[in-house]
């Protein structure tokens, strides 16, 4: 969430004033084929999504069907946050986007919900194989008209033909389709399901050196897969392509791990005090900044000083309205106010 609210505007603003251009280019999604720091982001959701769910829906397992209202109650909250996040309140459904964010993790939590609540983990792991092959043997044999199977360009990808022949609306970050359309959500679920085997693996009664090395074992098998695979399978984030759900999940896993040693096996948490801050609204910072322009305030209470830093004015703002969001969160934390769904 610290990328998303402002983090990743403040490393771009600083890789251009320090001419390091390396820093502003992982601060952005590739335009089609490629992998930066920027793509673990939204992934790494998903997968911490499935990672939770074994740990909250163990209360069901005698009896799932009583999971059920919980489920979908959750499900729909964050399909009507998603669509007012895209501003569905002005009724201008020609220029509506349906797919999004809060959409897409939505469906994940939906139906690896099921997986949790029916399968044992053999079958977890056996639905996350089928949905990565699966998904890679559509887009190897099935051909949009007009084009060949196995187009993996903008033009004349099978995703992109789904969505454009089913999806009304506006599409996001490609002009042939939407980068959370229909057909992409399958391997995304994959995403969250080896979030879910994260997780069952983590509340299992085993040292938490183990753990941390089963961590770093799954992060490099993830990582060695995905890229082994890159040749043939490319890593696309708009088509969530499944080498990208390999790739993207290593380095989300490293990650998981760095954490794990660092919090729970050496118990340095103060440190991170502010993130929880963040993490505990993140779904009310994430709608929020659509209707409190943080930017604009921090440029009408710092625009001054910006002037006067040169090449730095954008850094100042940055960091302004990085500020003013976690005064927000702040506050919203200290009186104990969070939107949960």
């Amino acid at each position: 969430m610290f990328w998303i609210t402002g983090g990743d505007v403040l490393f771009r603003a600083l890789g251009t004033w320090l001419g390091w251009e390396w820093l502003h280019h992982q601060m952005e999604h590739v335009p089609w084929e490629g992998f930066v720091f920027y793509d673990v982001i939204f992934p790494l959701f998903i997968l911490i999504v499935g990672l939770l769910l074994p740990m909250s829906l163990q209360r069901y397992a005698a009896q799932p069907s009583a999971a059920y209202p919980r489920i979908l109650r959750r499900f729909v909250l964050l399909l009507v946050l998603g669509w007012i996040n895209w501003n569905v309140l002005q009724f201008d459904f020609a220029e509506m986007r349906w797919p999004g964010v809060l959409q897409r993790i939505a469906l994940c939590y939906l139906f690896t919900s099921m997986a949790v609540l029916h399968l044992r983990v053999r079958g977890q792991a056996i639905l996350l194989g089928g949905l990565l092959l699966g998904y890679w043997a559509l887009l190897a044999f099935v051909s949009a008209p007009g084009f060949r199977p196995y187009d993996l360009s903008m033009e004349g990808n099978l995703v992109g033909y789904v969505d454009r022949l089913l999806l009304p609306g506006k599409f996001c970050c490609y002009p042939y389709g939407d980068n959370e359309g229909l057909l992409s959500t399958i391997p995304a679920i994959g995403t969250c399901l080896i979030g879910v085997l994260t997780g069952t693996w983590l509340m299992q009664a085993r040292p938490a050196l183990e753990k941390f090395r089963g961590l770093l074992l799954a992060a490099v098998a993830c990582l060695v897969v995905g890229y082994a695979w890159w040749p043939l399978f490319p890593v696309i984030k708009n088509l969530w392509t499944s080498s990208y759900v390999l790739v993207a999940a290593g380095w989300g896993l490293a990650l998981v791990a760095l954490f794990y040693f660092v919090i729970d096996i050496q118990g340095a948490r103060r440190w991170a005090f502010p993130f929880v801050v963040i993490g505990m609204n993140a779904i009310t910072i994430y709608v929020a900044q659509e209707f409190i322009k943080f930017d604009d305030i921090s440029r009408f209470f710092l625009g001054g000083v910006a002037t006067l830093t040169a090449g730095a004015g954008p850094v100042v703002i940055a960091l302004g309205a990085i500020a003013l969001r976690y005064v927000f969160l702040r506050y919203l934390y200290r009186n104990g106010t969070f939107l949960r769904v």
